[in-house]
């Protein structure tokens, strides 16, 4: 997907949280409620027919898994099937072959990162390796290299800890927008400011 494209994409998610926002400050009570309710009507047809088409895609064999392939590489099909849950890779596998594409970058100072756990919830914990561990630059390492190519391959990650980064044990603040579910009236409060 080209930059304007995700431009285009980012700033439609925006003004989508934008009119929720509006919507969940109504006074009226059944605005809000009906505003809910069409949100969610809309994700599960959208859902549906997402989930349809891939069954199809999927039934026409070799063809259908080199069509699905090429659908979770582009970066705006691969997030609606996040969002809808229907993405066919695994969120650890996403996160390996995230951390495998900073290896090189990583070597070049000596230094790796290790993949210990993807949790249930989504929380991925890593650890420093080398001369990444325990360097002053390992925050800059883990902001600018690890943490973008992560979320940008598994945006679904809730969240990112880091051994090794200086101070013990890091927990990263999400600065790389996440996908997630469209927010709902009500429930705006719950997504972080910079989702998309």
């Amino acid at each position: 997907m080209d930059k304007r494209t995700t431009d285009g994409f980012t700033g439609r998610i925006g003004r989508i949280e934008e009119l929720i926002r509006v919507l969940d400050g109504s006074a009226d009570k059944s605005v809000r409620s009906n505003a809910g309710e069409l949100v969610r009507a809309l994700l599960e047809i959208h859902a549906a027919g997402m989930e349809r088409m891939l069954e199809i895609v999927d039934a026409a064999g070799a063809a259908g898994e080199a069509a699905i392939a090429e659908m979770t590489a582009d970066d705006l099909v691969s997030n609606l099937m996040l969002l809808h849950g229907l993405h066919p890779v695994a969120l650890e596998t996403r996160v390996r072959r995230a951390l495998d594409s900073v290896r090189p970058r990583l070597g070049l100072h000596g230094g790796n990162v290790e993949l210990l756990d993807v949790t249930e919830n989504g929380e991925i914990r890593l650890r420093l390796q080398g001369n990444c561990h325990g360097c002053p630059s390992s925050q800059v390492t883990l902001k600018y290299l690890i943490e973008e190519a992560i979320y940008a391959a598994a945006p679904d990650a809730s969240g990112i800890e880091v051994e090794g980064a200086i101070g013990g044990i890091a927990a990263t603040e999400r600065t790389v927008p996440k996908f997630a579910e469209c927010p709902l009236p009500q429930e705006i409060d719950s997504i972080p400011k910079q989702a998309v």
